[in-house]
């Protein structure tokens, strides 16, 4: 199957908010019934020089996305890290390589904007999602926390 990754643009929203809720962890936190609060901050994102929402396009509909944001630091001799964050392949195309080549194209954005080196988080609970990250090269060098506000 042919894809191709893009920015997404607010028209891709509702179908990203899907993606966003297509598992248990997901349905837990999102609710697609506040469309008003996603545009607010889709506008910021978009609006972020530094920050780039990914959608992955295959047979016509968005399948996956992710959101890069690159964060200039004056740590590790003022690197800058490029953040991975909310990746996401829909269901029915999980294990068919997209994934890993939506990673191949948010590393070669990394390098394309002198990223220094990647960053990304996953939950605990996404067991499979670690072992995903970790055959891509990444390696679990710090213990994340969380202040929720």
């Amino acid at each position: 199957m042919a894809v191709l990754c893009r920015k997404a643009v607010l028209a891709d929203l509702r179908s990203i908010i899907g993606l966003l809720m297509d598992d248990e962890l997901g349905k837990s936190r999102e609710d697609n019934t506040n469309i008003k609060k996603y545009e607010r901050v889709f506008n910021l994102i978009d609006q972020d020089l530094n920050q780039y929402l990914m959608v992955v396009e295959g047979e016509g509909i968005i399948i996956g996305t992710c959101h890069l944001t690159l964060m200039p630091s004056l740590s590790f001799q003022g690197t800058i890290r490029l953040n991975i964050e909310a990746v996401r392949v829909a269901a029915p195309y999980r294990s068919k390589g997209i994934g890993a080549w939506m990673m191949t194209q948010a590393i070669e954005y990394g390098r394309q904007n002198g990223a220094g080196f990647i960053q990304l988080a996953t939950n605990k609970k996404r067991e499979k999602a670690k072992k995903f990250y970790e055959g891509l090269g990444f390696e679990a060098t710090h213990e994340g926390m969380k202040l929720y506000l």
